[in-house]
């Protein structure tokens, strides 16, 4: 196995992944979101279907990113809340099955830090959003695989995606916060 400093390259100072391209490892990522429930409280949930991979530049700039989400793979862990949040008032999974997210560039900041600039379609929308990015390593592993980790998150208005069901509550605020929370933590096999 080799020591973390030969399976890294500097960039401006700062230490990033060998460039190549990268297929997310499925059993070792994890896509989650959050979202307030009657103003008071925060649900959780995950997508578990999805597959991607992305492409490190040798000028780590020139990054590209694509990923696919199973929108009927959505689990919050309460199956009728699930079933509503595929029905037509929320993602609508039987019309728009996916949820995609294209990344097109990377700006790496001087903290190591670095923020992906891309498009994701949800419900068929398609808006711009910036990935706040995190480089969390890098390993050869079992099988002498080059493996990264990185974690990254962003908050959507879910509005912005044509998801504006709502109920008011009858103290004031409504049932579920418009603002969603994404959280990704992914480790990714070189090729």
């Amino acid at each position: 196995m080799a020591d973390s400093e030969s399976v890294l390259r500097d960039y401006n100072g700062v230490k990033i992944p060998l460039s190549g391209t990268y297929d997310i490892d499925k059993a070792h990522t994890v896509v989650e979101f959050v979202a307030r429930h009657l103003m008071i409280s925060k649900v959780r949930g995950r997508f578990t279907s999805f597959e991607g991979s992305f492409t490190i530049g040798e000028d780590p700039t020139n990054t590209t990113l694509d990923v696919t989400i199973d929108a009927a793979s959505i689990s919050t862990s309460e199956d009728q809340r699930d079933g509503h949040l595929k029905s037509a008032d929320f993602l609508e999974v039987e019309k728009y099955p996916q949820i995609t997210y294209k990344g097109t560039s990377v700006d790496i900041h001087s903290d190591g830090t670095g923020t992906v600039h891309g498009e994701l379609t949800v419900h068929g929308v398609t808006r711009p959003l910036d990935l706040h990015l995190e480089f969390e390593g890098a390993s050869v592993a079992y099988n002498d695989t080059y493996r990264v980790g990185f974690t990254a998150s962003t908050e959507i208005n879910r509005e912005d995606f044509g998801l504006t069901w709502n109920q008011a509550l009858e103290g004031g605020g409504v049932l579920v916060g418009k603002n969603i929370k994404m959280e990704l933590d992914v480790q990714a096999i070189k090729r």
